[in-house]
């Protein structure tokens, strides 16, 4: 995560805490949004030309990226950026629905522990009673087993996203160098 210019700083600071993004070194000059955030309704000015980084999802916990569009994309660098914002609303999707399912079945598990012991989900002094560690160990590990074959799913098919999305940077600087190569060229011919 890149650090947020001081001035960006400042000028975002009025807007809230749920409601501002903060910048990251990329290129370009139009913006895009690959999903919107239902964190935030910013829209990054026009005349940006980085990447930006939102706050956290509420129900994923990922931050949600605005993918900044250069005037003069390529049809490869459009390619990387379609598919890493692909790959963010697969992953957005994934973490959202896992966290849920995570919640309920966490709640349901302490709704039932208290149960059998014969206390309420809220103590005496109205704060809401917990289970200890050793106790949680146990859903835990419930949890991750229920859901072991999911994850090794996930695992994969994050690896192959990862991996394209690295191969297609190597060929877009590959093909920049080779442009900025040919462009010298040019010019001392000329």
């Amino acid at each position: 995560m890149a650090a947020v210019a001081p001035r960006t700083a400042a000028r975002l600071r009025g807007i809230g805490p749920r409601r501002h993004f903060s910048q990251r070194a990329g290129g370009g000059a139009g913006l895009r949004v690959a999903e919107e955030s239902r964190a935030s309704s910013f829209c990054p000015p026009a005349r940006s030309c980085n990447d930006w980084i939102g706050p956290p999802d509420r129900h994923s916990n990922l931050r949600p990226i605005i993918f900044h569009i250069p005037k003069n994309e390529s049809p490869l660098e459009q390619r990387l950026r379609e598919f890493r914002q692909e790959t963010q609303v697969w992953n957005q999707q994934f973490w959202a629905s896992q966290n849920v399912s995570f919640r309920k079945g966490k709640e349901e598990f302490i709704y039932s522990r208290l149960k059998m012991k014969g206390l309420e989900m809220k103590d005496e002094t109205g704060q809401k009673a917990t289970l200890n560690a050793e106790e949680m160990a146990d859903f835990y590990k419930d949890f991750l087993s229920k859901n072991f074959k999911k994850h090794m799913c996930y695992n994969r098919e994050w690896y192959k996203r990862n991996f394209t999305i690295t191969f297609l940077m190597g060929q877009v600087a590959f093909a920049r160098a080779w442009r900025k190569l040919a462009w010298k060229k040019t010019k001392v011919e000329n």
